[in-house]
């Protein structure tokens, strides 16, 4: 993933938060950053393919910010299910208290209107950790 991708690991985190940024030159070239844990089990993987995720979708591509992290979480559970990592309960009550955090934070700086992609995965309840 990291060589498909152009990524560079800059820290491996131990807990289970991430990062992802790119840098532009005055040259034209762009280093793509991130911080995530190490992939031992299915919750790390997840987070450090939904922090590479955002490079494979690409940065600004999504507005609001909230929607990006959809998307990213999408490709990153796409990622799992193609390499065979299992898509456990603790992923999903993962992904599901990023999301709601995601929002939350966006109605605080101001959103009004959230995106109807997210409002249709909101539609279920919030899942139980394993």
């Amino acid at each position: 993933m990291k060589q498909h991708h152009g990524v560079r690991v800059r820290k491996w985190r131990s807990g289970t938060t991430g990062c992802a940024w790119q840098v532009r030159y005055a040259d034209g070239s762009v280093v793509r950053l991130i911080e995530s844990p190490y992939p031992r089990g299915p919750v790390s993987a997840a987070v450090f393919l939904h922090e590479v995720g955002h490079h494979a979708i690409g940065f600004n591509r999504y507005k609001p910010r909230c929607l990006e992290e959809l998307r990213a979480w999408q490709w990153a559970l796409d990622a799992m299910r193609e390499h065979g990592v299992p898509i456990t309960p603790r992923v999903l009550k993962r992904i599901d208290d990023h999301l709601r955090y995601q929002i939350a934070k966006a109605r605080r700086r101001g959103l009004r209107v959230i995106p109807e992609p997210i409002m249709e995965y909101f539609a279920h309840p919030p899942r139980p950790a394993a």
